[in-house]
């Protein structure tokens, strides 16, 4: 039987490389699942029930396609995604696509700590002192910590997001109707509907992952030896993802919706839950939003460090003390310092915040796309591993989308008010 020993090791090493290189793909998937992309996805559910759930398996494409993308080019290259826009598009519009990038993700890890914040209230727990905490915590874990240590907290984070198939499982869903919203999507041909299906679909890709997907596998040296495990590993952070979404949206719809509960975000759909499902399920629920929105201010100022670091020459990385790379800490610590400042400041703009960070999204995701697109079917970039004729047809066809939305999420508002 020395075939079926043969086997059996091969099978072992395999598993053992897989989850030795475990951890960009599933991070950054779960990391989309944030406080802002919980809030969609509740008001979705509470406003349409299991209407627009079909949503997700459009949103669960585009994510694959454009995160394989970025592993592959980080993987082949071995520079981040910054890097290569500085040296083929030049100084100037570096400056102004990442200065642009930095103030958006300010905005969007200031939506984060108020996740923290309203996540926490419903433990009884004052923003005045859940905000601080976690700001000083997730510090002590990117600055004092190492990059093996910091991914492993990072994964146990990914898993923990599972609550939310808790919370729903307890709101008792109708899964016929589900099946029937899936297997028959319908779409209501108004602006608010329209409007609801833009953000869902939307809020998968934000700029800010493609540069810390590519940054991450950087980071952990992986080699092209390694690209189908990676594949497998961003395949599961894509579902992942997906998973948590469909049930946040199942828990909202089997519950809120059909007695007319009407939210505006994560807290809300928390605390909306207690009478229908119990207290239990809406703890549940807001223990989801508390560590999404730990993970996400720790992820997004993180990733902004490396792509700005990486921008503009600096050094980055959670392996490099803090006299190795100055600037990148520097950074990481202003954009936490800042975002944690504003959610203390009384009666803060937050909406205005959350609504003008999306905005800037928008009107950045195109270029930084477009850039990705062209960057790896460039030969002299990408040697032989450019894109094939269907990675570029799906590729295109989700730039042309995802732009197509952004540029209806940011005028349909505007157009609305005429």
């Amino acid at each position: 039987m020395p075939g079926s020993k043969f086997n059996f090791k091969k099978l072992f090493k395999q598993i053992a490389i897989f989850f030795a290189i475990l951890g960009p793909g599933i991070i950054t998937g779960s990391v989309d699942n944030d406080a802002g992309g919980i809030s969609v996805y509740s008001v979705a559910g509470a406003m349409y029930g299991y209407g627009l759930i079909w949503t997700l398996i459009p949103s669960f494409i585009v994510l694959l396609v454009i995160q394989e993308m970025n592993a592959r080019m980080g993987i082949v290259t071995g520079k981040g995604l910054s890097d290569l826009i500085r040296e083929n598009a030049g100084l100037k519009i570096t400056f102004f696509v990442f200065i642009g990038l930095l103030f958006s993700n300010i905005g969007n890890t200031t939506t984060e700590f108020a996740g923290v914040a309203g996540s926490m209230q419903i433990f009884g727990v004052s923003k005045y002192i859940s905000v601080p905490v976690v700001a000083v915590m997730v510090w002590f874990l990117v600055v004092k910590g190492t990059y093996k240590i910091a991914e492993r907290i990072f994964l146990i984070f990914s898993v923990s997001l599972l609550t939310y198939v808790v919370s729903a499982l307890m709101s008792k869903p109708q899964w016929s109707e589900i099946g029937s919203s899936i297997i028959h999507p319908q779409l209501q041909m108004n602006t608010q509907s329209l409007a609801m299906v833009i953000a869902l679909v939307g809020t998968t890709i934000a700029p800010w992952m493609q540069f810390y997907m590519q940054s991450t596998v950087i980071e952990k040296g992986l080699k092209m030896k390694h690209y189908k495990y990676t594949l497998v590993d961003i395949t599961v952070g894509c579902v992942a993802t997906i998973v948590v979404a469909f049930f946040i949206m199942v828990a909202c719809g089997s519950t809120l919706h059909p007695n007319g509960i009407q939210i505006n975000e994560a807290k809300d759909a928390a605390l909306a839950l207690k009478p229908f499902a119990g207290g239990l399920a809406s703890q549940v629920f807001a223990f989801g939003l508390f560590v999404a929105s730990v993970f996400s201010a720790t992820i997004l100022p993180l990733a902004t460090a490396f792509y700005v670091s990486e921008a503009f020459g600096f050094e980055a990385g959670i392996d490099k003390k803090w006299d190795e790379a100055k600037e990148f800490y520097t950074l990481y610590t202003g954009i936490l310092v800042i975002s944690a400042l504003i959610i203390l400041i009384p009666n803060a703009p937050l909406i205005q915040i959350s609504v003008w960070s999306q905005v800037l999204n928008g009107i950045l995701l195109p270029m930084v796309l477009v850039s990705m697109i062209l960057l790896i079917n460039n030969k002299k970039i990408m040697g032989t591993y450019v894109n094939n004729s269907v990675q570029n047809i799906i590729g295109w066809s989700a730039v042309i989308i995802l732009t197509g939305l952004s540029l209806m999420l940011i005028l349909m508002p505007l157009l609305g008010r005429l």
